[in-house]
């Protein structure tokens, strides 16, 4: 099993144990309302089912799904994953996070690890992530992380009877490497 540690989270493939606190998480309205797939109210008993297809992906090698750890307490605080595009060496990542944990850089630790997994270990050329425009918090991740603004799909989507506009951002695998290069000389 894949499991990843950073400064102060453990990242770890989803487990069926992770399904009733990955329930009580996700069902919040909060959290639902500025991703791009995560219905409101979350349908009881359907993180089980999640898990099970998400760990029939990876055992394919199409796509990862993460338990977001606090490193010390084991705590569960939510979800990052990339879905694989093997013919074009290139994934997109996705995530959550409970709402009590945001605003801790948690995410931005998440996300760059998850990153360097991708280029470093799973040999990817590109990344890509996408975002409601209304929510920032989620581009300030990308960004920080060093993906790239590409573009904006006006009313790409349609959430709870709205359309909303996605802003995408990418990572070349040659601009991580010189980024990581850039560090090191410093």
């Amino acid at each position: 099993m894949t499991v990843i540690h950073t400064e102060r989270l453990t990242l770890r493939l989803l487990e069926q144990g992770d399904a009733d606190v990955l329930e009580r998480l996700i069902d919040d309205c909060d959290v639902a309302r500025t991703t791009l797939n995560i219905p409101h109210p979350y349908p009881r008993g359907s993180a089980a089912a999640f898990i099970e297809r998400r760990a029939e992906v990876a055992g394919k090698g199409d796509g990862y799904s993460f338990a977001v750890l606090d490193q010390e307490a084991g705590t569960f605080m939510g979800s990052i994953g990339m879905n694989i595009d093997n013919n074009h060496n290139r994934a997109e990542l996705g995530y959550w996070l409970g709402t009590r944990f945001w605003n801790n850089g948690y995410m931005t630790e998440a996300a760059g690890r998850i990153v360097r997994f991708g280029f470093d270990e799973l040999g990817l050329n590109k990344i890509v992530a996408a975002a409601m425009t209304k929510n920032p918090g989620s581009s300030g991740v990308m960004k920080k992380i060093g993906m790239q603004y590409e573009g904006t799909f006006r009313q790409h989507l349609l959430k709870w009877g709205h359309y909303e506009d996605i802003c995408y951002y990418g990572l070349l695998r040659e601009d991580y490497s010189r980024a990581r290069l850039e560090t090191r000389q410093r």
